[in-house]
């Protein structure tokens, strides 16, 4: 009885382990993939997804004025296999990497020929291939990780109280 008992805890000792230990290797901001298609464009976005974690994002975390990733860790990607018109902007087919500029009533999208970035500290506005301007829409509601989603028309970024929509033809 005693042995089994001795055994009992090991096991559950063991256990606790494996699961701080898996706990510990989960990264702060995953990466995530949204994959979709819009008038016969198949399009990727290849992002890192933070968390808000209690945190106020637009205007604090993520600064107003002043370029960010769209995502955590290296820089988000949007590849197109189709050439695509982003607000009524063509973008060629191809692989970028995403930027925005947020400000208290509109964000500039950033699309940029260099689609291999780690963050923002290369970025070099001529290789921008194009830049718009959108009006971010509040949201009742949280979304606690950051998010895009691929729509028949759109593609939306959304993050804590803010939805950054943006069409796409």
């Amino acid at each position: 009885m005693m042995k089994l008992q001795k055994n009992i805890q090991l096991i559950v000792i063991a256990l606790l382990v494996s699961v701080m230990t898996n706990a510990q290797n989960k990264p702060a901001s995953p990466a995530a993939v949204a994959t979709g298609k819009i008038n016969g464009a198949t399009i990727t976005i290849n992002y890192s997804s933070p968390s808000v974690k209690g945190r106020v994002i637009w205007g604090e975390l993520v600064p107003f004025n002043k370029i960010w990733r769209a995502g955590a860790n290296a820089a988000t990607t949007i590849e197109t296999d189709k050439e695509l018109m982003i607000e009524g902007a063509k973008l060629p087919a191809g692989k970028y990497s995403f930027f925005v500029i947020p400000s208290e009533k509109e964000c500039v999208l950033i699309f940029n020929k260099v689609a291999k970035m780690s963050g923002t500290s290369n970025y070099d506005e001529k290789q921008d291939q194009l830049r718009v301007t959108v009006k971010q829409k509040a949201s009742s509601s949280t979304t606690e990780s950051l998010v895009y989603t691929i729509n028949d028309k759109s593609i939306v970024l959304s993050w804590e109280k803010w939805n950054i929509p943006f069409g796409v033809k």
